[in-house]
Protein backbone atom coordinates (compact mmCIF):
# COMPACT_ATOMS: atom_id res chain seq x y z
CA UNK A 1 0.00 0.00 0.00
CA UNK A 2 2.54 2.95 -1.58
CA UNK A 3 -0.05 5.75 -1.81
CA UNK A 4 -0.56 7.39 1.64
CA UNK A 5 -3.38 10.28 2.13
CA UNK A 6 -2.16 13.62 3.43
CA UNK A 7 -5.56 15.73 3.32
CA UNK A 8 -3.75 19.31 3.83
CA UNK A 9 -1.47 19.20 1.37
CA UNK A 10 1.26 17.08 -1.18
CA UNK A 11 2.95 19.99 -2.73
CA UNK A 12 6.20 22.30 -1.32
CA UNK A 13 4.40 25.73 -1.77
CA UNK A 14 1.21 24.08 -0.90
CA UNK A 15 2.92 22.75 2.58
CA UNK A 16 4.96 26.30 2.78
CA UNK A 17 1.72 28.06 2.45
CA UNK A 18 0.76 25.87 5.85
CA UNK A 19 3.57 27.46 7.63
CA UNK A 20 2.57 28.97 10.84
CA UNK A 21 -0.90 28.26 10.36
CA UNK A 22 -2.60 26.85 13.20
CA UNK A 23 -5.79 25.79 11.58
CA UNK A 24 -6.48 22.24 10.01
CA UNK A 25 -4.20 20.12 12.48
CA UNK A 26 -5.37 16.92 13.86
CA UNK A 27 -7.43 16.69 17.20
CA UNK A 28 -4.96 14.13 19.08
CA UNK A 29 -5.72 13.34 22.79
CA UNK A 30 -2.46 12.23 24.79
CA UNK A 31 -4.16 12.17 28.14
CA UNK A 32 -3.68 8.39 28.68
CA UNK A 33 -0.60 8.35 28.19
CA UNK A 34 1.50 8.40 31.07
CA UNK A 35 4.64 9.97 32.09
CA UNK A 36 7.67 7.73 31.50
CA UNK A 37 9.83 5.65 34.02
CA UNK A 38 13.14 6.13 34.74
CA UNK A 39 15.42 5.24 31.69
CA UNK A 40 18.42 2.57 31.62
CA UNK A 41 20.53 2.14 28.81
CA UNK A 42 20.51 -1.16 27.23
CA UNK A 43 23.18 -3.41 29.69
CA UNK A 44 24.79 -4.70 26.52
CA UNK A 45 25.84 -1.34 25.49
CA UNK A 46 26.41 0.06 28.86
CA UNK A 47 26.39 3.82 29.52
CA UNK A 48 25.85 5.71 25.65
CA UNK A 49 28.32 8.15 25.12
CA UNK A 50 27.82 11.35 24.36
CA UNK A 51 28.50 11.93 20.36
CA UNK A 52 29.51 15.79 20.13
CA UNK A 53 28.83 17.34 16.84
CA UNK A 54 31.94 15.60 14.20
CA UNK A 55 31.12 18.18 11.31
CA UNK A 56 31.05 19.24 8.64
CA UNK A 57 28.24 21.68 9.71
CA UNK A 58 25.76 21.92 7.51
CA UNK A 59 24.31 25.62 5.92
CA UNK A 60 20.65 25.40 7.08
CA UNK A 61 17.73 27.56 5.80
CA UNK A 62 14.54 28.37 7.71
CA UNK A 63 11.56 26.18 6.79
CA UNK A 64 9.08 26.95 9.71
CA UNK A 65 8.83 28.39 12.99
CA UNK A 66 6.66 26.05 15.06
CA UNK A 67 4.12 27.21 18.08
CA UNK A 68 6.66 27.15 20.54
CA UNK A 69 8.95 29.30 18.66
CA UNK A 70 11.67 26.50 17.95
CA UNK A 71 12.46 25.99 13.94
CA UNK A 72 11.98 23.30 10.93
CA UNK A 73 15.23 23.77 8.69
CA UNK A 74 16.29 22.32 5.86
CA UNK A 75 19.26 21.96 4.12
CA UNK A 76 20.77 19.49 0.98
CA UNK A 77 22.93 16.95 2.19
CA UNK A 78 26.08 14.70 0.18
CA UNK A 79 25.73 11.50 1.06
CA UNK A 80 29.36 10.45 0.83
CA UNK A 81 28.35 6.84 1.28
CA UNK A 82 25.59 6.20 -1.32
CA UNK A 83 26.46 9.09 -3.44
CA UNK A 84 22.98 10.46 -2.98
CA UNK A 85 22.07 14.66 -2.82
CA UNK A 86 19.03 14.81 -1.03
CA UNK A 87 17.15 17.20 0.64
CA UNK A 88 16.85 17.23 4.64
CA UNK A 89 14.40 18.74 7.16
CA UNK A 90 15.70 18.47 11.05
CA UNK A 91 14.34 19.66 14.17
CA UNK A 92 15.59 20.08 17.81
CA UNK A 93 13.46 20.14 20.69
CA UNK A 94 13.19 23.36 22.86
CA UNK A 95 15.88 21.23 25.67
CA UNK A 96 18.21 21.03 23.15
CA UNK A 97 19.35 24.40 23.76
CA UNK A 98 18.94 24.69 27.76
CA UNK A 99 21.71 25.42 29.58
CA UNK A 100 20.87 22.45 31.84
CA UNK A 101 21.83 19.89 29.14
CA UNK A 102 24.42 21.69 27.12
CA UNK A 103 26.81 18.64 27.60
CA UNK A 104 23.97 16.26 26.87
CA UNK A 105 23.17 13.51 23.91
CA UNK A 106 19.65 13.77 22.70
CA UNK A 107 17.75 10.63 20.91
CA UNK A 108 17.49 10.79 16.75
CA UNK A 109 14.56 9.68 15.37
CA UNK A 110 14.52 9.23 11.68
CA UNK A 111 11.11 10.27 9.99
CA UNK A 112 9.68 8.71 6.60
CA UNK A 113 6.16 9.78 4.94
CA UNK A 114 4.66 7.96 3.20
CA UNK A 115 4.15 7.38 -0.88
CA UNK A 116 7.34 8.68 -2.43
CA UNK A 117 8.19 11.38 -0.19
CA UNK A 118 9.80 13.72 -2.87
CA UNK A 119 10.87 15.93 -3.40
CA UNK A 120 9.55 16.67 -0.03
CA UNK A 121 8.85 14.79 3.73
CA UNK A 122 5.77 15.81 4.59
CA UNK A 123 6.57 15.77 8.22
CA UNK A 124 8.35 18.79 8.53
CA UNK A 125 5.36 20.82 7.83
CA UNK A 126 2.43 21.41 9.81
CA UNK A 127 -0.38 19.32 8.62
CA UNK A 128 0.54 17.38 11.67
CA UNK A 129 2.89 19.62 13.95
CA UNK A 130 4.32 16.21 14.65
CA UNK A 131 7.71 18.66 16.16
CA UNK A 132 4.95 20.52 18.12
CA UNK A 133 3.39 17.32 19.42
CA UNK A 134 7.34 16.08 20.17
CA UNK A 135 7.54 19.25 22.21
CA UNK A 136 4.56 19.16 24.16
CA UNK A 137 4.30 15.61 25.08
CA UNK A 138 8.25 15.60 26.28
CA UNK A 139 7.30 18.85 28.10
CA UNK A 140 4.81 16.66 29.81
CA UNK A 141 7.00 13.82 30.63
CA UNK A 142 5.39 11.32 28.19
CA UNK A 143 7.79 10.59 25.67
CA UNK A 144 11.40 11.93 25.18
CA UNK A 145 12.34 14.97 23.30
CA UNK A 146 13.70 13.45 20.21
CA UNK A 147 16.00 15.19 17.84
CA UNK A 148 13.77 15.01 14.60
CA UNK A 149 15.40 14.57 11.03
CA UNK A 150 13.34 13.81 7.80
CA UNK A 151 15.34 13.40 5.03
CA UNK A 152 13.61 12.38 1.29
CA UNK A 153 13.02 9.06 0.69
CA UNK A 154 12.02 8.18 -2.74
CA UNK A 155 13.88 10.31 -5.37
CA UNK A 156 12.57 10.67 -9.46
CA UNK A 157 8.85 9.65 -8.04
CA UNK A 158 10.47 5.62 -7.83
CA UNK A 159 9.65 3.49 -5.16
CA UNK A 160 13.00 1.95 -3.93
CA UNK A 161 12.26 -0.22 -0.99
CA UNK A 162 14.56 2.06 0.87
CA UNK A 163 16.96 -0.26 -0.34
CA UNK A 164 19.75 -0.14 -2.49
CA UNK A 165 18.56 -1.61 -5.70
CA UNK A 166 21.44 -3.56 -7.94
CA UNK A 167 21.58 -0.52 -10.75
CA UNK A 168 20.02 1.85 -8.74
CA UNK A 169 20.36 5.12 -5.85
CA UNK A 170 21.59 3.18 -2.66
CA UNK A 171 18.16 4.80 -1.09
CA UNK A 172 19.26 1.65 1.86
CA UNK A 173 22.38 2.92 2.24
CA UNK A 174 21.32 6.96 2.39
CA UNK A 175 18.68 6.01 5.19
CA UNK A 176 20.85 4.03 7.67
CA UNK A 177 24.26 5.55 6.72
CA UNK A 178 24.35 9.14 5.08
CA UNK A 179 21.62 10.64 6.93
CA UNK A 180 22.81 9.04 10.81
CA UNK A 181 26.05 10.39 9.33
CA UNK A 182 23.86 14.22 9.06
CA UNK A 183 22.61 14.04 12.62
CA UNK A 184 26.27 13.14 14.02
CA UNK A 185 27.98 16.19 11.88
CA UNK A 186 25.66 18.79 13.12
CA UNK A 187 23.61 18.05 16.66
CA UNK A 188 24.73 16.48 20.32
CA UNK A 189 23.85 12.36 19.72
CA UNK A 190 24.28 9.34 21.59
CA UNK A 191 27.24 6.57 20.15
CA UNK A 192 25.11 3.59 20.62
CA UNK A 193 21.69 2.42 19.22
CA UNK A 194 20.01 3.46 22.03
CA UNK A 195 19.67 6.77 21.12
CA UNK A 196 18.55 5.73 17.66
CA UNK A 197 15.46 5.26 15.87
CA UNK A 198 13.23 5.02 12.53
CA UNK A 199 9.32 5.85 12.38
CA UNK A 200 7.83 5.87 9.29
CA UNK A 201 4.01 5.67 7.58
CA UNK A 202 3.19 3.18 4.20
CA UNK A 203 6.66 3.19 2.34
CA UNK A 204 8.28 4.91 5.12
CA UNK A 205 6.87 2.21 7.06
CA UNK A 206 8.14 -0.36 5.32
CA UNK A 207 11.75 1.31 5.15
CA UNK A 208 11.65 1.95 8.83
CA UNK A 209 10.91 -1.59 9.43
CA UNK A 210 13.38 -2.95 7.49
CA UNK A 211 16.14 -0.80 8.87
CA UNK A 212 15.92 -2.08 12.10
CA UNK A 213 15.86 -5.02 11.49
CA UNK A 214 18.72 -4.92 9.26
CA UNK A 215 20.87 -2.84 11.34
CA UNK A 216 19.97 -3.58 15.12
CA UNK A 217 23.60 -2.90 16.04
CA UNK A 218 22.72 0.97 14.70
CA UNK A 219 18.83 1.56 15.28
CA UNK A 220 17.15 0.31 18.29
CA UNK A 221 13.56 1.05 17.46
CA UNK A 222 10.90 1.99 15.04
CA UNK A 223 7.44 3.34 14.89
CA UNK A 224 5.37 1.44 11.92
CA UNK A 225 2.71 2.97 10.54
CA UNK A 226 0.07 0.92 8.01
CA UNK A 227 3.37 -0.23 6.38
CA UNK A 228 4.35 -2.81 3.79
CA UNK A 229 6.20 -5.73 4.91
CA UNK A 230 7.39 -7.89 2.06
CA UNK A 231 9.60 -5.73 -0.56
CA UNK A 232 7.52 -4.38 -4.35
CA UNK A 233 9.36 -2.57 -5.84
CA UNK A 234 9.20 -3.36 -9.61
CA UNK A 235 13.58 -2.70 -9.93
CA UNK A 236 13.63 -5.75 -7.95
CA UNK A 237 13.10 -7.75 -10.79
CA UNK A 238 16.31 -9.75 -11.61
CA UNK A 239 17.86 -9.19 -7.99
CA UNK A 240 15.82 -11.94 -6.08
CA UNK A 241 18.79 -12.58 -3.91
CA UNK A 242 19.16 -8.62 -3.28
CA UNK A 243 15.25 -8.52 -2.91
CA UNK A 244 15.08 -11.34 0.00
CA UNK A 245 18.06 -9.78 1.64
CA UNK A 246 15.88 -6.65 2.37
CA UNK A 247 12.84 -8.54 3.08
CA UNK A 248 11.45 -7.80 6.80
CA UNK A 249 10.21 -11.19 6.96
CA UNK A 250 13.59 -12.95 5.69
CA UNK A 251 15.17 -10.25 8.23
CA UNK A 252 13.23 -11.46 11.63
CA UNK A 253 13.71 -14.94 11.09
CA UNK A 254 17.37 -14.01 10.62
CA UNK A 255 17.19 -12.19 13.60
CA UNK A 256 15.18 -14.71 16.10
CA UNK A 257 17.67 -17.10 15.27
CA UNK A 258 20.95 -15.64 15.74
CA UNK A 259 19.36 -14.23 18.60
CA UNK A 260 20.49 -11.11 18.18
CA UNK A 261 19.94 -7.83 19.91
CA UNK A 262 16.43 -7.10 21.00
CA UNK A 263 14.74 -4.65 18.34
CA UNK A 264 11.09 -2.76 19.44
CA UNK A 265 8.44 -2.10 16.59
CA UNK A 266 5.38 0.32 17.34
CA UNK A 267 2.64 -0.82 14.65
CA UNK A 268 0.10 1.90 13.96
CA UNK A 269 -2.99 0.62 11.55
CA UNK A 270 -6.10 1.88 11.70
CA UNK A 271 -9.06 -0.60 11.31
CA UNK A 272 -10.18 0.42 8.20
CA UNK A 273 -7.04 -0.45 6.30
CA UNK A 274 -6.61 -2.68 3.33
CA UNK A 275 -3.54 -3.59 5.13
CA UNK A 276 -5.17 -5.07 8.51
CA UNK A 277 -4.38 -8.96 7.76
CA UNK A 278 -1.21 -8.69 6.46
CA UNK A 279 0.39 -6.62 9.23
CA UNK A 280 -1.35 -8.80 12.16
CA UNK A 281 -0.16 -11.91 9.89
CA UNK A 282 3.56 -10.37 10.24
CA UNK A 283 2.93 -9.82 13.84
CA UNK A 284 1.94 -13.06 14.67
CA UNK A 285 4.43 -15.21 12.55
CA UNK A 286 7.48 -13.11 12.73
CA UNK A 287 7.56 -10.98 15.89
CA UNK A 288 8.81 -12.60 19.29
CA UNK A 289 11.95 -13.36 20.35
CA UNK A 290 14.59 -10.72 20.38
CA UNK A 291 11.45 -8.97 18.13
CA UNK A 292 9.68 -6.99 20.79
CA UNK A 293 6.31 -5.55 19.23
CA UNK A 294 3.56 -3.79 20.07
CA UNK A 295 0.05 -3.11 18.03
CA UNK A 296 -1.88 0.01 17.80
CA UNK A 297 -4.91 -0.07 16.09
CA UNK A 298 -7.17 2.81 15.34
CA UNK A 299 -10.95 2.30 15.49
CA UNK A 300 -12.34 3.69 12.15
CA UNK A 301 -8.62 4.56 11.19
CA UNK A 302 -7.90 4.64 7.13
CA UNK A 303 -4.36 4.60 5.17
CA UNK A 304 -3.21 8.27 6.63
CA UNK A 305 -1.30 9.88 8.13
CA UNK A 306 -3.91 11.56 9.84
CA UNK A 307 -4.56 8.53 11.01
CA UNK A 308 -1.42 7.73 12.73
CA UNK A 309 -0.80 11.12 14.30
CA UNK A 310 -3.54 9.80 16.67
CA UNK A 311 -1.67 7.47 18.62
CA UNK A 312 1.54 8.38 18.20
CA UNK A 313 1.73 9.86 21.77
CA UNK A 314 1.52 6.31 22.48
CA UNK A 315 4.14 4.70 20.26
CA UNK A 316 6.52 7.10 21.55
CA UNK A 317 6.10 6.81 24.52
CA UNK A 318 6.40 3.04 23.84
CA UNK A 319 10.09 3.24 22.08
CA UNK A 320 10.68 6.14 24.80
CA UNK A 321 10.78 3.91 27.65
CA UNK A 322 13.70 1.60 25.85
CA UNK A 323 15.96 4.39 24.69
CA UNK A 324 17.92 6.73 26.31
CA UNK A 325 16.95 10.29 27.20
CA UNK A 326 18.60 13.39 27.61
CA UNK A 327 21.16 13.63 30.92
CA UNK A 328 20.61 16.95 33.09
CA UNK A 329 24.19 18.27 34.22
CA UNK A 330 24.54 18.12 38.25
Amino acid sequence: MKCLRVRAAVSVVALGLLAGCGGGQDAVNASGVPRLHAHAADARNGAPRVAAPRGPRSSFTPFRTTGDGTAVVRTTWHGRKSGFNGDIWAWVPPEYHRSQYAASGFPVLIALPGAYGYPFNYWAGDAFALEERIAEWSRQGKTLPFIVVMPVLNPGRKYYDGSDIPGQPKMGTWLTEDVPDFARANFRTYDSRDGWAFMGSSSGGFAALKAVLKEPRKFKAAIVNGPDTAPDSPMWQGHPAEMRANDPRHLARLLAARRGLSVYLAFELGSKEAAVPDVKRFIRDYTGGPVHSTLFEIPDGVHSGHTYIQRMADSLHWISERMQGPVPSA
